[in-house]
């Protein structure tokens, strides 16, 4: 799937996918929780009612036995003026310069747009002039000069992706690719666009074996969108293919991808990745938080490793995320195991690889728009039993002993990515702890709460003069009062010291959410000082009035959408604010409600006063052949009420929740397990009684 700023007609048409337009397709600390703790959860979708197709036959040429890392343009570019012979030689520049290269990317790859509209008269690729005035084997040398590899694109069509359409190679295979070969092009990206109708499989078996007949050794990138099931038959004709539609650069669309990719472990291996898409990391579409998730998901997923982000502009930050070894070294295990899901209960996600010295790599991914304690053990993950394990996290470089909980409160939409192992030595290391409050912390403006919190100690070993504090927003004139002791001499492991806190936030402060500072010190065995924080969030809300209100115009809490914002009284639009029409499902119109785009979840603070939502659900209108969505409404933890899977095709739904008792009433909207493209989902005449 190609992502276009515009949009088109014709083969190539634009749909909505994540946040941006795009043509038919392609282009905390490690911490503890009391040793009885164990997870739980479900798997992100039902097994499948038949047995998975085995995986088809291997190359056996040598080619991507680690998942290949590099760049490509099209992400952080397109087809824009930008990208030429400078950019790319730039960008190989920077991988040397930055220790990219050293951290083993190694793949600088042109996308769409850099051939002229059409081929010579011999029936040959022409590099544009303006772009690449000295052609590509001039970059390749270029490239190839500073140790590094060049990657190209084409399409499995008549045409490439992009509005205007360079050659595609279908019906030229065998000249296009001694092209690639004469050029010195280490890699090839084939798209899936202006395919005529021929059978894929076809396409792309004709294609490796004119990339065979070059002799050169080229790895293979299957652009075919998932289509038609790539990972079940593509293993034997090309190194990594392509399990989803496009990504694009907000939190909707990089989870919706990872959930369809997490199912597929079976069908990867040395030599045979599934991919799905390249890295938005650096692009401003997605918080540093919500892309430390992205470059922790892909690589527990074994995922290929190609930066999308302009590098010349990129800030320390994102340069910190791409070139984090310990991550990269996740993503690039010669076992080439793709993790595997052990719970996602509520959001709260465990995801587990197994590595090549025995370890495990443990991903705690929260989903969801709060701080979440996510939880799971060494034995759940895979690890033998044993006395007491390391654990490394590996974004905070630190290491601690646990006797075999893994746990950690984890930021809203952040990972915490553990490495762990059975390790002899293990008390050298100071025992894991667990740091964080037993509930979310909801004050009215002018008012105080109680707050209650645990420092709990998961190691073998005590954890000696333990002091606990917690601090309110800087410079917003909270106050915060201990209500109990915050310092122990001594915790043992598996014992924990209880916190209690009055927090009370000053009269008129706005509703939004506030950053509290929650921290712990101790001190190991050994004498080493360990500092370990959590993150909490408080959040000032007004308990909504009594009676039936319109949630549509209801303060929330929080809300994170697929694509665009969260529009109220309006369908979701396009990507930018205020752009909806009215709320239509099967020619209904609604004055009033929400118009999101899956995946989607809206926070409203219910106060424990609420008793019922109910709402008109479905896909709107402005989508007139695509879109599944289901919807649902949770109390608290609790999902209280959905769908299932609703279509365009479907009138509007009705649904009615029981929401008694919660403290915040969040309204889902997930992609019905097919990907995000058009869930442009309404919930219409949306209201709340309390």
């Amino acid at each position: 799937m190609r992502r276009l700023p515009i949009r088109s007609s014709g083969i190539a048409r634009r749909r909505a996918v994540g946040a941006v337009a795009v043509a038919v397709l392609c282009t905390g600390g490690v911490v503890a929780v009391p040793a009885s703790a164990t997870a739980s959860g479900t798997t992100p979708r039902p097994a499948p009612a038949t047995a998975p197709a085995e995986p088809s036959p291997t190359l056996d040429d040598g080619l991507a036995l680690t998942p290949p890392m590099g760049f490509n343009n099209w992400n952080s570019t397109h087809c824009s003026a930008d990208f030429d012979e400078t950019m790319v030689k730039g960008i190989a520049d920077l991988f040397v310069d930055k220790g990219l290269k050293d951290a083993g990317y190694r793949y600088v790859n042109l996308d769409d747009c850099w051939a002229l509209s059409a081929r010579d008269a011999n029936g040959k690729l022409v590099p544009d002039p303006a772009r690449f005035p000295n052609g590509i084997k001039a970059v390749a040398d270029y490239v190839h000069s500073k140790g590094l590899k060049l990657g190209i694109y084409t399409s499995a069509g008549t045409k490439t992706c992009s509005d205007v359409g360079f050659p595609g190679a279908l019906g030229h295979e065998y000249s296009d690719a001694q092209q690639f070969a004469d050029w010195g092009v280490d890699y090839l990206k084939y798209d899936n666009c202006n395919n005529q109708g021929v059978d894929a499989k076809q396409r792309y078996t004709t294609m490796r074996d004119a990339l065979r007949a070059t002799g050169r050794p080229i790895v293979y990138s299957i652009c075919e969108w998932g289509q038609n099931k790539p990972w079940e038959w593509a293993s034997g004709l090309g190194q990594l293919w392509r399990t989803t539609g496009d990504i694009s650069d907000s939190w909707g669309s990089m989870v919706s991808l990872m959930k369809q990719n997490l199912p597929l472990a079976q069908y990867a291996g040395p030599g045979h990745w599934n991919d799905p898409d390249m890295l938005e990391v650096g692009n401003g579409g997605m918080t540093d938080t919500e892309y430390r998730t992205h470059f922790s998901m892909w690589s527990v997923m074994a995922s290929p490793l190609l930066i999308g982000t302009d590098l010349r502009t990129a800030s320390d930050t994102t340069y910190d995320i791409l070139s984090n070894r310990d991550v990269i070294a996740v993503d690039q295990d010669p076992l080439g195991k793709q993790g595997t899901v052990v719970s996602s209960d509520g959001g709260r996600w465990v995801v587990s690889k197994e590595m090549k010295d025995g370890s495990r790599a443990v991903a705690l991914f929260n989903e969801t728009g709060s701080a979440q304690r996510i939880a799971t053990t060494a034995k759940a993950v895979g690890l033998p039993s044993a006395p007491a394990y390391v654990a490394r996290d590996l974004w905070r470089h630190t290491n601690a002993h646990t006797a075999g909980t893994l746990a950690a409160t984890v930021p809203a939409h952040g990972t915490v990515l553990l490495r762990v192992a059975a390790d002899a030595k293990w008390a050298a290391y100071p025992p894991a702890a667990e740091l964080g409050l037993d509930e979310g912390v909801f004050i009215e403006p002018g008012a105080s709460a109680k707050v209650s919190g645990t420092f709990a100690n998961l190691g073998r070993t005590p954890a000696r003069d333990v002091t606990v504090s917690l601090s309110g927003p800087a410079g917003k004139n909270w106050k915060v009062k201990a209500d109990g002791p915050t310092k122990a001499p001594v915790v043992q492991g598996g014992r924990s010291l209880r916190t209690r806190w009055t927090v009370s936030a000053p009269a008129g402060s706005a509703t939004g959410s506030y950053d509290l500072t929650l921290r712990a010190t101790y001190r190991s065995p050994q004498g080493t000082k360990i500092t370990s924080a959590a993150p909490v969030t408080a959040a000032v809300a007004t308990a909504p009035p009594s009676g039936t209100s319109a949630l549509g115009d209801l303060p929330w809490l929080s809300a994170a959408n697929g694509y665009g914002p969260v529009e109220r009284n309006t369908s979701n639009g396009e990507s930018a604010a205020g752009d909806g029409n009215p709320l239509t499902v099967g020619d209904v119109v609604y004055a009033k409600g929400l118009g999101v785009h899956a995946a989607s979840s809206v926070d409203f603070y219910a106060a424990r006063t609420c008793e019922q939502v109910t709402a008109q659900v479905g896909v709107d209108d402005e989508k007139d052949t695509k879109g599944t969505v289901t919807f649902e409404v949770w109390a608290d933890d609790r999902k209280v009420a959905s769908t299932g899977v609703l279509t365009n095709s479907d009138a509007p739904q009705a649904l009615s929740a029981d929401v008694t008792g919660a403290q915040v009433v969040r309204l889902v909207a997930t992609d019905g397990g097919d990907g995000v493209d058009s869930d442009h989902a309404d919930w219409g005449d949306a209201q709340l009684t309390c």
